[in-house]
């Protein structure tokens, strides 16, 4: 599009169906590079990718032709086919039905690179649990307990 320009970035969540800790050793590396490709291939672009034992989170960038909510389909479905693939996993591996997204102005983009990697160090303090809440209150983002980890 002639004249047209964006930078746009969005902070990603979501987890494991169940909080299930399937999330490492070698595996997590191995699904870190294969959502890389994911998002490359749908013309995104991958800033950092971490997480944990029972989650993700992506700080990606995407144009303003995106759709997030297919963005987020194709790479959660290609990244669970792949993991059910992997001979590693003990059970049948599926994402949680949902996701959270938070916008990522310029100014925090490093920020929130330094979050995403430090994933490890930050859940030695803190659940998954514990952290959505406190994202999701930090955005102003009203949300029913009851569906909370859905």
């Amino acid at each position: 599009m002639a004249n047209t320009y964006s930078q746009l970035r969005a902070h990603l969540v979501f987890s494991t169906q169940g909080r299930r800790p399937l999330l490492t050793g070698k595996i997590t590396e191995s699904l870190h590079a294969y959502m890389d490709g994911i998002l490359k291939h749908e013309d995104a672009v991958p800033l950092c990718i971490g997480g944990y034992h029972d989650h993700v989170h992506l700080l990606l960038g995407f144009r303003p032709t995106h759709r997030l909510s297919d963005l987020v389909r194709v790479l959660k479905s290609n990244s669970s086919a792949w993991l059910n693939e992997q001979t590693g996993l003990h059970a049948k591996f599926a994402w949680q039905r949902g996701y959270s997204i938070f916008s990522v102005s310029h100014s925090q983009v490093e920020v929130v690179r330094k979050y995403v990697s430090n994933q490890i160090q930050h859940h030695q303090k803190m659940t998954f649990e514990e952290e959505l809440r406190l994202l999701l209150n930090k955005h102003g983002i009203e949300f029913d307990e009851a569906y909370l980890l859905d």
